[in-house]
């Protein structure tokens, strides 16, 4: 099987800004190249280091821990930076600014990945574009993030509590404690142990399952129109790439203010939901009226683009190749998916189509 990851170097990201960089401003921007840091730890340690409030630091995108990273940061009230002390961290000054970074602020991504131990000499790919569906992976969802979602949907918030004592993961290490010791202290109140979990990674778990119910709609799609398709397992389910060609369409990201384009698609994606023993109105959540999900919507495919393959010999493992293999997405979408479509578990070539479809109309009901 073929394998990612396997050392640092062999995930490599690069964000595409969209950020306009001026020689004036109440913002200074910086280049964060990073390692073994998420980038809300990194920041937190850059923070930390100039002795100034976590708040006056903004990113457009998070990145991964396990990669070697690039990314726009701003900071407030700072101007260029002499070489920052922290092991793992680079910054590099590009220039001022009016705005502070947020979330979505930027194009994309560009990848550089290392894909090895493989048999094949050569890897196929005959366009410098790919459709791909647009699936959340695994970094989404964690251990239990989906289930502890789908938990606080039901308003079993005890079972809720039970997964996030349970999981072990970097994101609930740091609070973990804080639950514990108001469940000793008031072991009925299971509302309250859950908001010693900070908002943004209660509202995580909740995006978590949305996510994955947008996941098991699309492929429910593919499965429905298409007769050829490959399921490739992982940590919830399974993904479903089509050999064909399929019509890009915006699937809804389920909550409360979902409006379907179609009764096709209502039927399918509340029957996904009935199957979880979810209802729309149950993303409206009385005892925590801040975690309520109104939806929203996401391609149901994108286009990964400007698309190079090398195969080389794989120096990490015996008698086996490497694909370093390089791409650029749009924000919001997973390069392991890319891999994914790609290779499959005896390490074959692509199998996909190499017809790319590009509309942004949605799936009429003819269609579906």
């Amino acid at each position: 099987m073929y394998k990612i990851k396997q050392i640092l170097e062999d995930f490599i990201v690069k964000e595409i800004t969209n950020t306009e960089l001026k020689d004036s401003g109440n913002y200074t921007y910086f280049i964060l190249k990073k390692k073994n840091y998420t980038t809300e730890r990194a920041v937190s340690a850059i923070a930390h280091y100039l002795k100034t409030d976590r708040k006056n630091i903004g990113y457009a995108g998070s990145k991964d821990k396990n990669a070697i990273t690039e990314q726009m940061i701003s900071i407030k009230g700072f101007n260029k930076i002499k070489d920052i002390e922290l092991k793992d961290i680079e910054l590099i000054y590009k220039g001022r600014g009016d705005e502070r970074l947020s979330l979505g602020d930027l194009k994309g991504n560009e990848f550089v990945i290392t894909v090895r131990n493989l048999s094949k000499e050569k890897i196929k790919i005959n366009s410098k574009t790919l459709s791909i569906p647009n699936y959340f992976d695994e970094q989404r969802f964690s251990k239990n993030n989906a289930e502890i979602g789908k938990s606080v949907l039901k308003k079993d918030f005890k079972k809720a509590v039970d997964l996030i004592l349970e999981d072990s993961s970097e994101k609930t290490s740091g609070f973990e404690k804080d639950v514990k010791e108001h469940i000793s202290r008031l072991p009925n109140d299971f509302i309250g142990a859950i908001k010693k979990v900070p908002k943004k990674i209660r509202m995580m778990y909740v995006h978590a399952f949305q996510s994955l119910m947008f996941n098991k709609t699309i492929s429910e799609i593919i499965m429905l129109k298409e007769k050829e398709y490959k399921k490739v397992d992982y940590s919830n389910g399974f993904f479903v790439f089509p050999k064909k060609e399929i019509k890009n369409a915006k699937i809804p990201i389920i909550g409360f203010g979902t409006e379907f384009k179609n009764n096709k698609l209502r039927d399918i994606s509340l029957k996904i939901l009935e199957e979880e023993g979810i209802k729309l109105r149950d993303f409206i959540i009385r005892g925590m009226p801040e975690l309520a999900s109104e939806g929203n919507e996401r391609d149901m495919f994108v286009i990964a683009e400007d698309i190079k393959t090398k195969v080389e010999k794989d120096e990490l493992n015996k008698d086996k190749k490497k694909c370093i293999i390089s791409f650029k997405l749009p924000k919001g979408s997973y390069a392991t998916i890319v891999i994914k479509k790609i290779f499959n578990d005896n390490n074959s070539d692509l199998f996909a189509c190499t017809k790319i479809v590009t509309t942004k109309k949605l799936l009429k009901k003819k269609d579906l």
